[in-house]
């Protein structure tokens, strides 16, 4: 097996890490527009001669937004996946069920987190920054395809998280504190949360053929065609391409089917 985790290892680990809404961004609490949101390497807005400081700031705060806000629609997805996932067998194995209704009651968190990043950013940015939507809309078009397929876009998007924040917010010291330590406290959580993510893939893959692996990833490539169509480079990148490239989610692929990760191997250069 490529990796050690268990259902009760990340347990424990989630629960000793665990962090209430309020100590990470109150109600009440406003940001300081007066500072960068993202790291320049999501953003990608410094590159941008044509726009004095001040335009590329503001540009880098709308990237923010549209960061949270695709999270946002990610977890609202995500948190029926996993209550469907774990649904099946609430009379099997303890730590499982108690790992996984103890994942979704944290990514209810994070979608409790995220609407009030979004109120905050609201209050003090000049003009509505609209999203793609309705959520429920894209949670329904995504959560139609099979379950393996979901479960590796979401594995992907975790590990994404992971190296989004070791490789490009954790030290860096020009962003905004507040939406420094939102991102932080939200990875604290998704590092466990990629684990069981992991775990679920190896179940739902488990005695499935080449020909059904190989069927999961054409509905992940059909996903992938979407956020092409609404998307700029430095946002497929950000949202697709750090996540195809993470070791972890490669070695999912590796371990389950290498004809499966040579074919993602051979798509990701499209999206950096």
């Amino acid at each position: 097996m490529y990796h050690d985790f268990n259902y009760e290892a990340t347990l424990a680990s989630s629960l000793r890490a665990q962090w209430q809404l309020d100590d990470v961004l109150r109600a009440d609490q406003d940001l300081d527009f007066t500072r960068n949101f993202m790291p320049e390497s999501l953003a990608r807005t410094g590159a941008l001669k044509s726009l004095n400081a001040f335009e590329q700031r503001t540009l880098n705060q709308i990237a923010a937004h549209e960061y949270l806000s695709m999270f946002g629609i990610v977890e609202e997805f995500l948190l029926p996946f996993i209550v469907d996932h774990a649904r099946p067998e609430l009379s099997g194995d303890d730590w499982r069920v108690r790992a996984l209704l103890n994942f979704a009651a944290e990514e209810a968190k994070h979608i409790h987190l995220f609407k009030r990043y979004h109120a905050a950013f609201a209050r003090g940015f000049p003009v509505e920054c609209k999203v793609i939507g309705p959520s429920e809309a894209i949670g329904a078009e995504i959560l139609r395809h099979q379950p393996l397929s979901v479960a590796l876009v979401i594995l992907m998007i975790e590990w994404m998280t992971q190296a989004h924040y070791l490789g490009s917010v954790k030290d860096n010291g020009d962003i905004d504190p507040l939406f420094k330590s939102l991102l932080k406290n939200h990875w604290i959580e998704e590092s466990q949360h990629a684990k069981l993510d992991t775990l679920i893939v190896d179940a739902l893959a488990e005695g499935k053929t080449e020909e059904q692996i190989q069927k999961a990833i054409d509905e992940v490539f059909e996903d992938r065609a979407e956020i092409e169509a609404q998307q700029h480079q430095a946002a497929r990148w950000t949202f697709i391409g750090s996540g195809l490239v993470h070791d972890r989610f490669k070695a999912t692929l590796q371990d389950i089917s290498p004809k499966a990760a040579a074919r993602l191997a051979e798509a990701a250069p499209i999206f950096a």
